[in-house]
């Protein structure tokens, strides 16, 4: 996966351009990354970078007026990103349309979270969906050991909620990640007006 696959459009760039001369900074430009790559709260962000911000690790995008420095850990994630500007009654807006952003993705030095969210994200959530319901992973605590999880949507407030937790899926992340001995969820229950079974 190169850069090359990272679009920036040239009504993006002239705007980016405007903003980066209010700057006043020499050599400033633009850092691209997503923060939580992989999961469902996966965001494309944009800040601006100073040369001596610059990470050495950074894949660079050399622009006509400025350069655009890419974190290297989000490469895969903004493959086939598309960054525009388009004009509208309100002045305009800067919109980043990243497709893979929200995958995950296991490369063989995938990270145990990413890990984590693979699974949850190809095999338990879709089983959920079909309540309407889906789980997502907040942290890892215990020596990476135990993965706190959330339930949402139909699953929130469900009176078969541990039974969906300890039999399917922790069963499952058990099984497919070995790091992990258990799981814990910290979701409200209490609140279940959209829960599949109440």
């Amino acid at each position: 996966m190169s850069i090359e696959t990272i679009t920036i459009t040239e009504s993006a760039q002239e705007y980016l351009k405007e903003l980066l001369t209010k700057q006043d900074v020499q050599g400033v430009g633009v850092r691209i990354f997503v923060e939580k790559p992989g999961t469902p709260h996966a965001e494309c962000c944009m800040a601006y970078c100073t040369p001596d911000e610059v990470i050495e690790s950074d894949a660079k995008i050399e622009l006509k007026d400025f350069t655009a420095y890419i974190d290297e850990n989000s490469i895969s994630y903004l493959e086939d990103a598309i960054i525009n500007y388009a004009s509208d009654r309100m002045g305009g807006q800067l919109t980043f349309r990243a497709p893979k952003s929200k995958v995950p993705q296991l490369g063989e030095n995938a990270s145990l979270e990413e890990r984590i969210n693979h699974v949850l994200f190809s095999e338990i959530n879709p089983s959920l969906a079909a309540h309407g319901g889906f789980v997502s992973l907040l942290e890892l605590v215990d020596d990476n050991t135990v993965a706190v999880l959330k339930f949402g949507g139909g699953c929130q407030g469900c009176s078969a909620v541990d039974m969906t937790l300890k039999q399917g899926v922790e069963k499952t992340l058990v099984e497919r990640i070995p790091e992990i001995v258990g799981v814990r969820d910290i979701t409200n229950h209490s609140e279940s007006e959209n829960a599949y079974y109440k």
